[in-house]
């Protein structure tokens, strides 16, 4: 099975707004350690990981596509 990548994937760089997104819920569940360094950190850990997953388990990747887009499907119905 191949993987495609979007552009939108292959050029994606972290910036504030999913910064700020990924303080927020920091700041739901760790507090203490909610800072824009800590949201930092995990977007280039889920950044890494998917990358990861694209190469060492893409049927999971793709099961995790077509989740996201039943959840898209649902909300647009």
């Amino acid at each position: 099975m191949m993987v495609y990548t979007t552009d939108m994937a292959k050029g994606y760089e972290i910036n504030e707004k999913d910064i700020d997104t990924v303080l927020g819920i920091l700041k739901r569940n760790d507090p203490e350690n909610a800072t824009p360094e800590m949201a930092i950190a995990v977007l280039e850990e889920l950044q890494k990981r998917v990358h990861e997953l694209s190469h060492t388990d893409p049927e999971l990747l793709i099961e995790i596509y077509n989740d996201l887009q039943t959840a898209k499907n649902k909300k647009i119905n």
